[in-house]
C-alpha cells in the first residue's frame, strides 16, 4: 500500500503534501489562537488541516520506511544509508508532534464552539490549549524544515 503509485515511490508523491500541510496547519492553529475575532472563517480550515496534516504526515512516515526497505535491499548502504536514516527520524518526530498538534487543534476548536452541546469548561482549558497549539506549531515548523532539509540532502546534495 505505501510503495508505489503508478511506478513512483509513494514517499517522493505524498511528502509534498506533507511540506504544504503541516506548515499550513501550524500558522493556521496560531492565527486562531493570536485572532480570535476570525475565528469564525478560519475554523472549517483548521479542522480540515488538523486531520489533512496528520493523516499526510503518517503515511509519508510508512512510505519512506518502505522506501528505505527497498534501498536496503537493493544494496545501499554507507553515509547515504546514514543519512536517509536521520531524515527518518526527523519525519518520525515530526508525525508525533503533528498528531498532538492536530488533536489539540480540534480540541480548541470545539472548546471555543460556544455550542450549546460542550459544555461549560473551566476558565484554563482554552488558555492551556492555546500554549499547547503554539508550542506544538512551532514545533512543528521546525521539525518539518529538519526533516525537508535532512531529505532535499540526501536527494539532491551531490547532484548538482
Amino acid at each position: 500500500m505505501f510503495e508505489e503509485i503508478l511506478g513512483l515511490p509513494v514517499h517522493v508523491l505524498v511528502v509534498h503534501a506533507v511540506v504544504v500541510f503541516v506548515p499550513l496547519l501550524a500558522v493556521l492553529a496560531v492565527a486562531y489562537v493570536g485572532l480570535p475575532r476570525w475565528r469564525s472563517r478560519l475554523d472549517w480550515a483548521l479542522g480540515l488541516l488538523a486531520v489533512a496534516a496528520p493523516v499526510t504526515a503518517y503515511v509519508a512516515v510508512k512510505s519512506g520506511e518502505a522506501l528505505t526497505d527497498a534501498l536496503v535491499a537493493r544494496g545501499f548502504q554507507g553515509p547515504i544509508l546514514d543519512q536517509i536514516f536521520e531524515h527518518s527520524r526527523y519525519g518520525d518526530i515530526l508525525f508525533r508532534i503533528v498528531l498532538p498538534l492536530g488533536i489539540v487543534a480540534i480540541l480548541l476548536l470545539v472548546a471555543t464552539s460556544g455550542h450549546p452541546r460542550v459544555p461549560r469548561l473551566p476558565a484554563l482549558v482554552t488558555p492551556v490549549l492555546a500554549v499547547a497549539a503554539v508550542a506544538l506549531a512551532i514545533a512543528a515548523l521546525v521539525y518539518v524544515y529538519l526533516t525537508g532539509h535532512s531529505g532535499a540532502e540526501t536527494v539532491w546534495g551531490t547532484t548538482l
